[in-house]
């Protein structure tokens, strides 16, 4: 995919988080919306050049523009990781450099980076020169006892001098003392005036923001101020249809993907039935179509049927056109 088509579907993206973005659930949100900059978990780049995380790294042509993140803070062991993915054929390489979680911690990569941003521009170098698309990079405004308001425009700074082009803030500081990584998705609190202040002071960059997003006016908002692009985590995928079934139309005047949840949800059972095909099992896809009705009459016994019959052996597509019965008996 060519560049400046990535960097247009960065306007809007979807998050990568752990355990949740896997290829099912990227497809799955491909589905709802074509346009959108899809992101994978995060991967270690030990894992990578190891051959322990190679399986993470197939996805199917359909999530197209999709992203890996990788995670790493030694620059030759990077660009080794960035070397093997590239293979892939994924629209980006993005660098990790803001998770809070303890294992990131100890492996001396993630959010605790931002004390180094000397460091992270020679990973970033690294990875380019492997690199046959954009590397980007994903942080916080700071990290602990830092001031955002110097540690940002210092990493930002140093990153620009590396050559990156885009990146995105989470307007959140990482508190790695202190608080686990599901609190350092809330507490902290959020500032996003800094971040519009960095898209002034850097209006080379392409900037998106992150953190506390939950629908697509709120994202329009930041758009609004000024931002270059908007990345939604767990509304997205908590409630996939309130920001993506609508994003192709609201934030790119594109046509939708699908016209409702319910056409989505009968779109996956082509995608459901060749996963079954190859020995994979049903709740391996649905546990992230969960909260594809959410809010809607029928919402509860869709969630119901799929938590308590997916992940029964030998469970296929009638379980999930059974699951959608609760919610079509309603829209009758």
């Amino acid at each position: 995919m060519r560049a400046d088509a990535v960097t247009e579907a960065a306007k809007l993206s979807v998050a990568p988080m752990m355990d949740w973005t896997d290829r099912h659930c990227r497809f799955f949100h491909r589905v709802l919306s074509r346009r959108a900059l899809l992101y994978t978990e995060m991967v270690t780049a030990p894992a990578i050049t190891r051959g322990d995380a190679l399986h993470l790294l197939t996805f199917d042509a359909a999530e197209h523009p999709v992203a890996l993140q990788l995670g790493g803070s030694d620059p030759a062991e990077l660009a080794e990781a960035t070397r093997i993915a590239s293979g892939y054929g994924y629209d980006e390489i993005n660098l990790n450099v803001g998770c809070p979680s303890d294992r990131v911690q100890s492996g001396c990569f993630g959010a605790v980076l931002m004390r180094q941003p000397d460091l992270v521009a020679d990973c970033v170098k690294a990875m380019q020169d492997q690199s046959d698309v954009e590397v980007t990079v994903k942080c916080r405004i700071g990290v602990d006892e830092q001031d955002p308001e110097e540690a940002l425009p210092r990493f930002l700074e140093a990153m620009e001098k590396a050559g990156i082009k885009r990146a995105t803030i989470h307007a959140r500081k990482a508190w790695l003392e202190g608080l686990s990584p599901k609190q350092n998705r809330d507490v902290p609190p959020l500032d996003y005036p800094l971040v519009y202040r960095m898209k002034a002071a850097f209006p080379d960059l392409h900037l998106s923001i992150n953190g506390g997003v939950t629908s697509l006016d709120a994202a329009q908002v930041h758009l609004d101020h000024g931002m270059d692009g908007v990345m939604i985590g767990r509304a997205a995928y908590h409630t996939p249809a309130d920001i993506l079934l609508n994003a192709d139309a609201l934030m790119f005047g594109d046509v939708p993907a699908v016209r409702s949840a319910e056409d989505a949800a009968v779109a996956m059972l082509p995608y459901i039935e060749a996963h079954l095909s190859v020995g994979g099992r049903l709740n391996q896809i649905t546990r992230h179509m969960l909260g594809l009705f959410a809010g809607r009459p029928g919402a509860r016994g869709w969630k119901r049927t799929l938590s308590e019959e997916a992940h029964r052996d030998g469970a296929g597509p009638e379980v999930v056109l059974r699951a959608l019965d609760h919610v079509t008996q309603h829209a009758a």
